[in-house]
Order: structure tokens, then sequence, then C-alpha cells
């Protein structure tokens, strides 16, 4: 799995130009799935993220996580994260799940993050959709569950 993480001020999720979800203080986390992945590479991965220390405490260093801050949690599939664009002009997705095995790892991620009385917010897996966030730092990190 990879998830690009953003920390924002507010984001929202829309989808035929209607807002689907949207959060205020916390994280956008792009999350793409690949074909090897499986529901270990989701807790784990969750885990990381929502235990990053990534938020500033009282003298500006970053040094709290999304539940010290009591901060919201949006989530977007994002299949594009496993493109690889090392050849050609076109990306290539070999590594990317299909789209049925993608969401049933895509809601497990989601099912867990709740489990944890995270609030969770999510755009729609397979719609096209359009993301707003006004990014708070710029605060932006990529994890890979490969690595």
């Amino acid at each position: 799995m990879k998830a690009l993480i953003q920390r924002v001020k507010r984001a929202n999720v829309k989808i035929n130009k209607d807002v689907f979800g949207k959060i205020e203080e916390g994280l956008v986390v792009f999350l793409g799935i690949a074909e090897k992945d499986s529901e270990k590479d989701a807790d784990w991965l969750l885990n990381k993220i929502i235990n990053l220390r990534i938020f500033p405490d009282e003298s500006g260093k970053m040094d709290k996580n999304l539940r010290q801050i009591k901060g919201d949690f949006l989530v977007v599939s994002q299949f594009t994260l496993l493109g690889n664009c090392n050849k050609g002009r076109r990306p290539s997705f070999d590594k990317a799940a299909n789209p049925d095995k993608a969401k049933s790892l895509y809601d497990y991620f989601i099912r867990k993050a709740r489990e944890k009385r995270i609030d969770i917010v999510t755009g729609k897996f397979g719609e096209f959709m359009q993301v707003e966030l006004v990014n708070n730092g710029p605060v932006t990190f990529i994890i890979d569950t490969e690595k």
C-alpha cells in the first residue's frame, strides 16, 4: 500500500459538484492499493498514519498525532499512486490491485479506522472525484508498506 498524507486545515471531496465529505483540521490520505497488499499491510499503515507525530505542539515542534489534536481524517482511494512512469510516456499500473481486491482492502482500512474511534470521512471508491484541500505547512509525506 502506498499513502500520500497531507496535514490540512480543511478539505472536502466532491462527486458531481456535490460535497460528498468534508473535514476540518486533520489529515487527507490518498490511498493506493497494490496487488500484493494484504490486511496486514492495511493494519500497519493505519497505525503508522494515526500515530505519526506531525502536528505542532505548543512550541511549534512536530510532536502531536491525529488523536492528540482531535483531528479529522479524510481517506480517498487513488490507484494512480501505483503508477510507474519510468518507461515511455504513459504510466503503467501493473502493480495496482484489481478493483475488487482494492475495494475490499479500502473498506477494511476504513472499518479498522472506525474501530479505533477515528473520525473518518471518505471519498467514494471508483468514482471520479474532486478533492479540495488547504495543506497546513505545507506538510506532506509518502508512506509505502513495501519499504
